[in-house]
């Protein structure tokens, strides 16, 4: 299920190899020994840093002082700028609407990994070809968090349908229960604080404001749940995404589509499925916008249910620069779309939310 990738050369994002590179880097890397040379060790370094794109300019090509963070999943990256703010320079390698489960980094992302000061991994084996680009390919000295791994104990991973454990791949989507994701980010706060002392300030403050936000978000989640007779509180996904959702929130989770090979059910458990759904009166079944499914419509239409696709477990809503683009809207979406279908009070829960949260 997931390939190492081949080890990348250095490349820029427009597929430039590493011999094109050498000939720029050359031409560089001399004018830059004529105006700074500064003794023979001096001159190596300068050149190498030419080479990385790791000059005085910093992280990226940015002028400054403070971390450069890789992040993976769109989640994750709203997380981490929520808590930096403008301190952190911030880069997520996994596009939206990618399956983050089999995506293998372009040789491009190797400019990213060899000039983080951090990189903020999931973890729980979500990640693992951009670990192996990270130990190939990465900077040295690099830290690497890993957020689910300190989050949960392994008594308490999850193996489902999609991540059995016989293939030894617990469930990672630990954010899409809002008190993980409290954790996440407190372990963020204190990771870039150890790393940037200078701004520690900046990142308690931003992380306290946050954290807030999504203590105010679990609470309202939990009421606006409660309004779901017990009968209504079961899901049935495309995806195996919500366990630990569910888990938080008093939700069954009756069963997910997508085999752990992320291929298509075979027509057995299509049809296992279906009198499941009919013998249980499960109100609606939830597709993804990233794993559109005709198998998963074609279960709706037989079972009699309603089918929905706009459920979310990493991609934010709207686009970036708008308010719900975030962590915290796609977690309002997915909320919301699960009341409307399963027969609970969307009200309720958009009520809850224009309460100021508490400090």
């Amino acid at each position: 299920m997931r390939k190492s990738p081949a080890l990348p050369v250095i490349a820029s994002r427009r597929g430039k190899g590493l011999t094109a590179l050498r000939r720029h880097s050359r031409a560089k890397g001399k004018d830059a020994l004529r105006r700074h040379s500064r003794g023979r060790g001096g001159n190596v370094c300068i050149f190498l840093l030419t080479v990385l794109g790791l000059g005085p300019t910093g992280f990226l090509g940015v002028a400054t002082a403070s971390l450069g963070v890789v992040t993976t999943v769109a989640p994750l990256t709203d997380m981490v700028r929520q808590v930096g703010g403008d301190a952190l320079h911030v880069h997520g390698l996994v596009p939206e609407g990618v399956n983050s489960h089999t995506f293998q980094p372009a040789p491009g992302d190797v400019q990213y990994l060899a000039q983080a000061d951090l990189v903020v991994l999931n973890g729980l084996d979500l990640e693992v070809p951009i670990e192996k680009l990270i130990h190939s390919s990465g900077r040295r000295g690099v830290t690497v968090l890993k957020l689910g791994d300190k989050t949960i104990r392994q008594d308490e991973w999850v193996f489902d349908f999609s991540f059995p454990k016989a293939q030894g791949h617990p469930n990672p989507h630990l954010w899409l229960n809002v008190a993980y994701a409290m954790h996440y980010v407190s372990l963020i706060r204190d990771q870039a604080s150890a790393l940037d002392r200078g701004n520690e300030a900046v990142y308690h403050r931003h992380a306290t404001d946050y954290l807030a936000q999504l203590a105010h978000l679990d609470h309202c989640i939990a009421g606006a749940m409660s309004t779901l007779a017990p009968s209504q509180r079961k899901l049935l996904t495309y995806h195996d995404s919500w366990p630990y959702f569910a888990r938080r929130y008093g939700m069954t989770i009756v069963g997910a589509i997508q085999p752990a090979n992320f291929a298509e059910p075979a027509p057995r458990e299509v049809a296992r499925l279906i009198d499941q759904l009919r013998r249980e009166q499960v109100p609606a079944v939830f597709g993804s916008e990233v794993f559109p499914s005709k198998v998963l419509q074609k279960i709706a239409t037989e079972a009699g249910v309603r089918y929905v696709t706009t459920l979310r477990d990493d991609v934010l809503p709207g686009h970036p620069g708008e308010a719900d683009h975030s962590y915290l809207g796609m977690m309002r979406h997915n909320v919301t779309t699960m009341l409307e279908a399963l027969g609970g009070t969307p009200a309720t829960f958009t009520a809850c939310l224009q309460t100021p949260p508490t400090r």
